[in-house]
């Protein structure tokens, strides 16, 4: 089955996240030079690990208006394509605060080393960004509990009733 692939493009580093194959969870990938031929690499990834559809996150400003970046990112995934001989969809994922909730996990994970911090953060973003991507796909009702009917007999807690 294939899997997305998810890109946090960055001028320096660019992180990358897989789905699992049911499309549920995104998990880190591995962290690219952004310098040495990354729409190459990508496309050896993606024949690699069957990739079936990619998304980028796109650098919005808080205002929601695209920026500079969002231009630079936009040029790379029109590289990519070709790269990929447009065989693969790109869609793009608004990542505004990716960064931020990559850097906060980081903390509250206790990881300091700076080095260690650099080498995960970008792909973190990607699993943000993704994360972000299969929950839409999914939509509201991907969210919901099931009723009381659907109940399990796996756990030797008391089953408890809702008023």
């Amino acid at each position: 089955m294939p899997r997305i692939l998810a890109i946090d493009h960055g001028t320096v580093r660019i992180g990358l996240a897989l789905s699992d194959e049911m499309e549920i969870v995104a998990n880190p990938l591995k962290t690219i030079d952004a310098h040495h031929e990354p729409e190459r690499t990508i496309a050896r990834i993606v024949r690699e690990k069957h990739i079936g559809r990619i998304v980028i996150g796109m650098p919005y400003h808080m205002s929601g208006e695209k920026g500079g970046a969002a231009e630079r990112v936009e040029k790379f995934a029109t590289s990519l394509g070709k790269e990929l001989q447009h065989s693969i969809p790109i869609d793009f994922v608004d990542e505004r605060l990716s960064s931020v909730e990559a850097e906060a996990s980081l903390s509250r994970s206790g990881v300091t080393n700076k080095r260690e911090r650099n080498a995960i953060v970008d792909q973190l973003a990607a699993v943000v960004i993704l994360q972000e991507y299969l929950n839409q796909q999914r939509g509201p009702a991907g969210f919901l509990l099931p009723d009381e009917s659907y109940e399990l007999d796996w756990s030797d807690e008391p089953k408890r009733r809702r008023k």
